[in-house]
């Protein structure tokens, strides 16, 4: 419960929740019920499972700890970006290229599986087509281009490549070397896109109930799970365990053989006050979602009332920066020098979950094999959590082919054991900034 309390504390100052304020809550689970399928985790990838699963007619019942999109699908940078977390070459020396090419496109389809759901659910996230990653240094703008050749060439994904010549045009920052452009990713406000999900899932049938932290799961004769709350039970032929970082902290006894494969990672962000919208397009006049290529990365965006989200620093002891908001604010003026004059409105922070090769993990669990999970996004899950609610939920109904393609990546234990794996992720952090730097 420290993480979830921590988490809460930190996110409650999030622009995100001053201006999408929630109009409906779903009431705590009571009493004993049966359905076929019961989900842990009110965030993207149990609020997509759920409309998925409802809408082919599964009745559903999702059990959230605190509120529908309380973690961090409502308070991320909001980047819906191509491919994964870990780099291709991760997946191809695991899966090969065939199956590496799967998960790629899989993973533009998640792109435009938001777009296809605010259409049709009337969700207005905000959103924002475009996205820029940027190098710092000539070595980074090299490795970039690599990426991006091998990219369209072994995966037929072409970028707009921009030279060092060019790329004050799209970024008026002197940080910047070197870019690539890609206009199918982009940028939203997730927490109004989660609030709509978890209102369209609603409405398809499912019940969602908030305030109903999962504590305990039991495997019955016949094969069925039991869930409980500490004020009721769900009974399921099928169970779906998207409590992401949080169901490790809530509940390690659900999925032991989970806890030692992601650990959490702080995660920061500030915005401004809002700025003259033709001052925040000369910053980018694209308008698209930016990140560098630095191993710990900072990323922005414009926001639709014209202010500017900046995220980049983290934590992997667990301990929040101080003076949160002047230390982002440094570094947001360090990128765009110009805005040293701009105030600050909002900072927060919370925390997501990376796997020890930052690949996403996807399996089931028990004898009966009707326990799935979701975890390991590792801060590239805002357009890959709904893609992953979607091919559970098609495996949960008997096609296990997309999900099962994730199954196969294979993954290992963060090393130190319980004492010592943080101290041993902190100092791997650090080599890797002294990397960046140098």
């Amino acid at each position: 419960m420290r993480l979830l309390r921590i988490d809460q504390d930190l996110a409650r100052d999030s622009y995100y929740a001053a201006t999408a304020p929630r109009q409906e809550a779903y009431a705590p689970l009571h009493g004993d019920v049966e359905a076929d399928v019961a989900i842990v985790g009110g965030g993207l990838a149990g609020l997509s499972a759920a409309l998925e699963l409802v809408q082919h007619g599964l009745d559903v019942r999702l059990l959230e700890a605190s509120q529908v999109g309380g973690g961090a699908s409502g308070r991320n940078g909001g980047q819906a970006i191509h491919g994964l977390a870990c780099d291709n070459s991760t997946v191809e020396g695991q899966l090969g290229l065939a199956d590496a090419r799967r998960l790629w496109d899989m993973s533009l389809e998640a792109l435009d599986l938001i777009r296809q759901r605010c259409a049709g659910h009337g969700i207005d996230a905000e959103w924002q087509d475009g996205f820029l990653g940027l190098s710092t240094k000539p070595s980074k703008t090299r490795e970039l281009r690599a990426w991006a050749d091998r990219l369209e060439r072994d995966y037929h994904y072409p970028l707009q490549w921009i030279g060092p010549e060019h790329v004050q045009d799209w970024i008026a920052s002197p940080r910047f070397h070197a870019g690539i452009h890609d206009p199918r990713s982009g940028h939203l406000h997730p927490l109004k896109y989660c609030l709509g999900l978890a209102r369209a899932a609603a409405a398809a049938g499912a019940t969602l109930h908030e305030g109903s932290a999962v504590h305990q799961m039991e495997a019955a004769a016949d094969g069925t799970q039991r869930l409980r709350t500490s004020t009721g039970s769900v009974r399921a032929r099928q169970v779906l365990l998207a409590g992401n970082v949080y169901l490790q902290a809530l509940a390690p006894e659900l999925a032991p053989a989970l806890a030692d494969r992601v650990m959490p990672v702080g995660t920061y962000i500030v915005c401004t006050e809002p700025l003259d919208p033709e001052r925040l397009r000369a910053l980018i006049p694209s308008r698209s979602a930016v990140c560098d290529t630095n191993f710990v990365l900072d990323y922005f965006r414009p926001t639709a009332d014209h202010r500017l989200l900046y995220g980049g620093r983290v934590s992997y002891s667990m301990v929040t920066p101080r003076d949160l908001m002047q230390s982002m604010q440094a570094r947001l003026v360090r990128t765009f020098p110009q805005l040293a004059d701009v105030g600050m409105s909002h900072a927060w922070g919370g925390f997501v979950d990376i796997s020890i090769n930052r690949a996403p993990d996807f399996g089931r669990l028990g004898a009966q094999r009707n326990v799935y999970y979701l975890q390991g996004f590792s801060g590239h899950g805002l357009a890959l959590t709904g893609l992953a609610g979607k091919v559970v939920a098609e495996a949960m109904r008997g096609d296990a082919a997309r999900f099962d393609c994730f199954g196969k990546l294979r993954h290992r234990p963060f090393p130190g054991g319980t004492l010592m794996r943080t101290p041993a992720l902190v100092l791997g952090m650090a080599y890797y900034r002294l990397r960046d730097l140098l």
